[in-house]
């Protein structure tokens, strides 16, 4: 029996309390006997049982990646929904119920803003005793508090103060001059039961000391702590009671006294109870107060220490195993008045604690114990961590410690396994580098005095995230936090969002704006996120089109270009810049940019708007040519980073000759990489689609520096900011900017599952109702399983070498979709097995399949595994390092002109020193076959 399942609204399940301008359904469907969607039927209603319809689609050609209803829907309102698919072959398949629920929409708000008296110090507590004497049916709490807040519930009949859901760290980081998100809870069981609700305020982003231009900086949105809150009480009579914040309220004084997200916290349980005050009105925060966008940040997973290290200096460090965002809960029994400071690193130096590149950010916790026994956790930060220094508590043990892994509540959708055990660990790290910068915002690095959503970073690892998981609701909040800032910026896009004070922009950073929703909307299938940045992406182009004039002056602008690239001749230890021309990659992004536009101008159907973006597009890409490649088209700017833009954009005139060129420049840099942020990410996936496998599998595979496997090897369990971020000896290479949990460069994971796995989605066909699947092999990886959820269901690709020579390859193409299958190093007697599945379509060397599941085992028609003798080129020798410094022992390898790499080994020594004896052959073939 089929079945449907991810059935979401606006790409979040059961969403409550949401902003919902629009309303998107979107679903999937797996175990059905036929292959695609006949028709589907939505059905709306104010009833769990649709005893009552409020809305019905009909049976229509509905598309599962989002379907947008006219449906106009009330304040305060729980809607149920579900979707019925019929298949073709007649199955009638229905989805659980889903619901979603509205807030405040345009209701004025009862309740007002209230403060306290005092603006530094203990962090107040605000409460008020709610009852009540009628059954109460339902009941919501309608929320923000400034900086952050935790809410909470002393009932009546418990006496005791639990928290009011699962969140942590709300309201979350926007510019909260621009807009201030509210959050709704289910507070029904409360209510009935009656009691105090209180409310905890921190400083955060709003109050505390935060950003990267001013990182000393604080109150960049106010000084005052506030708070707002309505509860609603729906009673069974049908009567409502609304219940707001007012001067009726109480506050007193918390026993915490510091907060800072960089910084940490302090909570001093020996401070003093105090009496409690009325609360004040507070003047209203500038921003407009709107319901959530922000997914709900959660603990994802909770760890233990894997072991408590007395370090040489005499420190005890407890050592997750693994680079974590979070927080943490810690059991503690000490005397009254024992000082505890608990410190948190990523790494350590020579077997002792280290923070040193945590630059101004404390990234601690200090506890002041009044004797009782207690388990403490963070309210109001969070850190980067692995490793854990405690001072100032006895007979420390690991089962004192548990981390809590902190994460925005997005849902994984691709799954990945290798047969190389190190590129594992780089899947593991990709993943986790991920899962610790997804915290509400999609920062940069989670542990220092930046943690900000740098949007370079952003841009070149949203492909790669969105293989990794539904990325849309995620990166809806972001885009939406990205055009806030650009309506006060004449559409110029700054280099973090938000941005917290003083902001300047770059190409391939801003660019985030038309990539980003471009990439959403690729693998999402749902067109509405073009919809809804339509206009940012405009404003970025028409920004770029002001600043570059009729004198190219956005290629005479700042730009990051390259940056981090290690390619700059002559460059000082540290240097930040890479060598190609940042005016070049300004003028390339600039017209990739308004290419964005112009294609969802397309999308949408837009034509006239298509027709101007795309003119602005054809006219830049002149430019670039014009200025950057010759007549011939041969590219200015040889590098790597230069020569994969031209390879990308098709900018030659002869294609042949630049990836030709590429080739060179790898062979010349001993097949290792130096590339930065711009070409780091582009570079693999560009490489195979020029016919160079073989070279971005030796990228991939490298373990020497620099490289992903380097750092691997040297214990990382996030993605580094740099390739040197340690050096060979596991000390942090420098300070000042250096972060052990950085993702762009993670950015490889996207070419291990389109290309490797071979798993591709396409512009043709957005969210992958249509799959292209060509899988690359590679002996030294063994095999590659891989599973990807797409936005139409769970594609799987696998291949594995067999004994002998032997491919075995397995896929599946969920229900609804096709794929294009071609099969790596196969005969074309191969597709003679009729009675194979895979083989009753194929065209042209590809195997056109539906829904289903195919396997096929079979012989390659080339060695899978290189062997090597004298009759081997040049290039398979200098490729294999081993080989390399093999051969460095007899002749001067790096004076070796580039016409030779294309000869054997044999000519090669016959052009140079003379025919190869029978006795020399008998010899280097020995040694050659060892590698």
């Amino acid at each position: 029996m089929g079945k449907i399942y991810a059935a979401k609204t606006n790409h979040i399940t059961n969403p409550v309390g949401f902003y919902m301008e629009q309303i998107v359904f979107s679903w999937k469907v797996k175990e059905c006997k036929g292959k695609k969607q006949k028709n589907a039927r939505i059905l709306i209603s104010k009833e769990k049982d649709f005893s009552e319809i409020l809305f019905d689609t009909k049976e229509a050609e509905l598309d599962s990646c989002g379907t947008k209803v006219n449906f106009q829907t009330a304040p305060y309102t729980r809607y149920y929904w579900k979707v019925i698919v019929t298949t073709d072959q007649g199955e009638v398949v229905e989805s659980d119920v889903q619901f979603f629920e509205t807030a405040k929409q345009d209701e004025p708000w009862t309740g007002k803003w209230i403060t306290c008296s005092w603006k530094e110090g203990r962090h107040p507590i605000f409460s008020k005793l709610v009852s009540t004497e009628k059954e109460v049916e339902r009941a919501r709490l309608y929320i923000c508090g400034l900086g952050l807040y935790e809410a909470y519930f002393t009932s009546n009949k418990i006496g005791k103060s639990e928290k009011i859901g699962k969140e942590y760290l709300a309201p979350y980081c926007n510019n909260y001059d621009q807009w201030i998100q509210y959050q709704t809870y289910d507070v029904t069981e409360q209510m009935k039961a009656g009691g105090e609700l209180s409310v905890l305020l921190g400083d955060g982003w709003y109050k505390g000391r935060f950003g990267f231009s001013q990182p000393e900086k604080k109150c960049f949105f106010g000084d005052a702590w506030k708070l707002i809150a309505e509860v609603h009480v729906d009673y069974v009579d049908g009567s409502k009671e609304v219940i707001g914040t007012d001067e009726s309220w109480k506050v007193t004084e918390s026993k915490i006294s510091i907060s800072n997200i960089y910084d940490g916290e302090k909570r001093d349980d020996t401070l003093p109870d105090v009496p409690e005050s009325a609360a004040l009105l507070a003047e209203e925060p500038k921003g407009r107060l709107m319901e959530r966008l922000s997914l709900p940040v959660m603990v994802y997973k909770e760890m233990k220490p894997i072991e408590l290290i007395h370090t040489p200096a005499g420190e005890q460090v407890f050592d997750l195993g693994q680079e974590i965002t979070g927080i943490f809960k810690f059991h503690v029994k000490e005397p009254a008045g024992t000082e505890i400071l608990i410190q948190t690193g990523e790494v350590l130096q020579d077997g002792n604690f280290y923070n040193g590149n945590l630059r101004t950010a404390k990234s601690e916790y200090h506890y002041i114990s009044d004797g009782t026994e207690k388990e403490i956790v963070p309210h109001f930060t969070y850190y980067g961590y692995r490793y854990v220094k405690v001072s100032g508590v006895t007979n420390l043990s690991c089962d004192d410690f548990t981390a809590l892994v902190l994460c925005s509540d997005y849902e994984k959708t691709g799954r990945l396994e290798t047969g190389h055990e190190l590129v594992n660990q780089l899947i593991s790290n990709v993943e986790w580098g991920m899962r610790g910068n997804f915290l509400d915002v999609p920062t940069d690095c989670p542990q220092r005095d930046e943690r900000m959503g740098w949007t370079g970073d952003t841009q070149v690892f949203s492909a790669t995230a969105s293989y990794l998981a539904d990325t849309y609701a995620f990166y809806r909040k972001f885009l939406y936090d990205m055009y806030q800032e650009q309506l006060l910026t004449d559409g110029m896009v700054p280099e973090v969002v938000p941005t917290f004070g003083p902001s300047k922009t770059s190409c391939a950073w801003g660019d985030a704006a038309c990539i980003i929703p471009w990439n959403v909307y690729l693998f999402s299938g749902d067109k509405t996120i073009l919809e809804q940045q339509i206009d940012s992406m405009k404003a970025w182009v028409d920004y770029i089109r002001k600043v570059d004039g009729e004198h190219h002056g956005w290629r005479n602008s700042f730009h990051y270009g390259d940056w981090l690239a290690l390619d700059r001749p002559g460059a000082k230890e540290g240097n930040v810049y890479g060598a190609p021309d940042e005016a070049y990659i300004a003028d390339v992004y600039y017209a990739a940019s308004a290419q964005i536009v112009a294609k969802a101008a397309e999308v949408l159907g837009k034509s006239e708007l298509q027709k101007e973006y795309q003119e602005i597009a054809d006219q830049q890409w002149k430019v670039v040519k014009d200025e950057y490649f010759t007549a011939t088209g041969r590219c200015a700017i040889k590098t790597q980073t230069g020569l994969t833009l031209a390879l990308k954009y098709h900018l030659s005139e002869n294609e042949t000759m630049t990836a030709k060129m590429l080739k060179t420049l790898f062979r010349q840099n001993r097949y290792k990489l130096n590339t930065g942020f711009v070409g780091t990410p582009l570079l693999c996936n560009i490489l195979t689609d020029n016919g160079m496998s073989d070279i971005a599998y030796q990228l991939l595979l490298n373990e020497e520096f620099p490289g992903w496997l380097y750092e691997v090897k040297l214990g990382a369990t996030t993605v580094w900011e740099r390739w040197n971020s340690l050096d060979e000896n596991g000390h942090v290479s420098s300070t000042g900017m250096n972060s052990l949990n950085h993702y762009s460069y993670g950015a490889v994971l996207e070419w291990v599952y389109r290309h490797a796995a071979g798993i591709d989605v396409t512009e043709q066909n957005p969210g992958g109702r249509k799959m292209k699947i060509y899988p690359k092999i590679n002996a030294e990886l063994g095999y590659v399983d891989a599973s990807y959820d797409s936005a139409c269901g769970t594609y799987q690709s696998s291949w594995k070498i067999l004994d002998g020579n032997k491919i075995q390859l397995r896929f599946s193409v969920p229900f609804g979709c096709e794929a294009e299958i071609s099969l790596p190093y196969v005969a074309d007697s191969v597709y003679e097995e009729i009675e194979n599945p895979l083989f009753v379509n194929v065209k042209e060397g590809v195997c056109l399949v539906e829904a289903g599941n195919y396997e096929v085992t079979y012989e390659a028609v080339v060695p899978l595994k290189k062997t090597y003798s004298v009759d081997s080129t040049m290039e398979d020798l200098m490729s294999n390092p081993k080989i390399r410094g093999f051969l460095a022992s007899m002749m001067d390898v790096d004076m070796l002109p580039d016409i030779v790499y294309e000869m054997s080994l044999r000519d090669v020594a016959k052009m140079f020193a003379g025919e190869i004896g029978d006795e020399q052959e008998k010899m280097l073939n020995a040694a050659l076959g060892q590698f």
